[in-house]
C-alpha cells in the first residue's frame, strides 16, 4: 500500500489541500482529484504543452511535475484566467480570431501566452512564436494563434490606459 502525501497549495488564488501518491503528476491531481479539467493531457511526456499551468509564476508542463512538488506553491490554471463575468482578453481574441478548433491545445496556449504578456506586454511576432514553441497545435495552425496573442496584447494595452 502506497502512503499518500498531504499537499497544501494555492490554486487560482484559493488555498487547497489534497492527498496524492508520491508518483502522481500535478496534471493527474488537477484533473482527477481536484476536478480542474481545463488543463489537458496531450502527449503526457512534456512535448505538446497542452497541460501548461503556472507554478510560482513560471509556465510548466504539469504532466512533468510531481503533485508533491506543489507543496506551498502558487498554481495558476486555465480555470483562473477569466473572471466570473468576462473572458480574459486572450480568450476573447482566441474566440474572435478562430484560433482554436478541437480545444486540446488551447488551454496550454492561453496559459503560456498570458505568461508572455504578463512579462512582455508588447511582444514581437518572433517573441510570441518563441514563447509558444513548446505548445503544439494539430488543428488550427499557428498563424491564427499568433494573431490572437497580438490582438490580445493590443486589447490589454488599451484597457490599461
Amino acid at each position: 500500500m502506497v502512503k499518500k502525501a498531504h499537499v497544501s497549495t494555492t490554486i487560482n488564488g484559493e488555498a487547497v489541500e489534497f492527498l496524492c501518491e508520491p508518483r502522481q503528476s500535478l496534471l493527474e491531481v488537477l484533473r482527477d482529484t481536484l476536478e480542474l479539467t481545463g488543463s489537458k493531457e496531450g502527449c503526457n511526456n512534456g512535448n505538446c504543452g497542452a497541460c501548461t499551468v503556472m507554478l510560482d509564476g513560471v509556465p510548466v508542463n504539469s504532466c512533468l511535475v510531481l503533485a508533491v512538488e506543489a507543496e506551498g506553491a502558487q498554481i495558476g490554471t486555465i480555470e483562473g484566467m477569466a473572471d466570473t463575468a468576462h473572458l480574459h482578453p486572450l480568450q476573447q481574441c482566441f474566440l474572435e480570431g478562430a484560433a482554436l478548433q478541437c480545444g486540446i491545445c488551447t488551454p496550454g496556449f492561453l496559459v503560456a501566452a498570458k505568461a508572455l504578456l504578463d512579462r512582455n506586454p508588447r511582444p514581437s511576432e518572433q517573441d510570441i512564436r518563441f514563447e509558444l514553441a513548446g505548445n503544439l497545435c494539430r488543428c488550427t495552425g499557428y498563424d491564427k494563434i499568433v494573431r490572437a496573442v497580438q490582438d490580445a496584447a493590443v486589447a490589454l494595452q488599451e484597457t490599461s490606459r
